[in-house]
């Protein structure tokens, strides 16, 4: 995946190094994690009071974007900007206006309008303030987990941004069910693929070819629900699935991907 220079995202919050919420809160060995995961992967299951992370948490206010200067937050910022250029056009053709999100790297512990979140819970976004968050120590998480290439990053900001094209459409639904946990989810990865699509246009900040799109593959099959119970050494459950199994993933943003019309996920 090629990173062109370009403007900034100016959506892009950086909390990393601050204090958050107090340091880590709760120790999560990689055997927790994924059984954490498997309830709360990509905002699932509501696991905040098991965290102990429940209860109102207040981002800052008039908390200013940043320019990150690491190559970790140069990438994550740049990936971000192709969601909004793609996202923007897409909404502009249907004669509508964009709103974008924000996104806030963190480490280990932030405060949101979701409550405290954690880096446990894997990157997720609350649709009360509108933001993805993202601590990166879960990609490396993910590297454990099989998902390979720098796109699988991609895939994963694609995916929660999804969730904020969901909120923009009234999709995010109330329900606590399983089964229309998958639903949501299923459509969030197939929004990702069509912005996939829609991103290997070269005039973008990032230049895709057929590998990265692989990685996100990886990615999408890394973390289906059964991939993950097999991971924690748990028997599969498909009644207790909250995101889809893996083909299911795979299948979402391979079909998004090779469409490019959004409205293939609606149907």
């Amino acid at each position: 995946m090629l990173i062109r220079p370009g403007r900034s995202s100016g959506n892009l919050i950086d909390r990393r190094g601050s204090s958050g919420g107090g340091g880590r809160g709760v120790g999560i060995g990689l055997g927790g994690m994924l059984l954490v995961l498997i309830a709360s992967f990509f905002f699932g299951v509501d696991i905040r009071p098991l965290l102990g992370g429940g209860g109102s948490s207040a981002p800052p206010a008039n908390e200013q974007a940043s320019d990150p200067t690491d190559e970790a937050g140069q990438m994550i910022d740049a990936i971000l900007v192709e969601t909004e250029e793609v996202w923007g056009d897409l909404y502009r053709q249907s004669g509508e206006t964009y709103r974008e999100p924000n996104l806030v790297l963190y480490t280990d512990l932030t405060p949101t309008s979701c409550g405290t979140g954690q880096a446990a819970m894997g990157p997720f976004y609350c649709p009360n303030d509108q933001t993805v968050y993202i601590d990166l120590s879960f990609f490396r998480q993910l590297q454990r987990m099989g998902a390979q290439g720098e796109f699988a990053i991609a895939y994963v900001i694609a995916h929660e941004v999804a969730h904020h094209v969901q909120n923009l459409e009234g999709l995010l639904s109330a329900s606590r069910s399983n089964q229309m946990s998958v639903q949501t989810e299923l459509q969030a990865d197939c929004l990702a693929g069509i912005w996939a699509n829609h991103a290997r246009d070269e005039r973008g900040r990032i230049v895709l070819n057929e590998t990265d799109i692989q990685s996100g593959i990886s990615a999408a099959a890394a973390v289906g629900d059964d991939a993950i119970q097999r991971g924690a050494g748990q028997a599969v459950r498909p009644e207790s699935f909250t995101h889809g199994s893996s083909q299911q993933r795979v299948d979402a943003f391979v079909g998004g991907y090779r469409s490019g019309d959004y409205r293939v996920c609606f149907s």
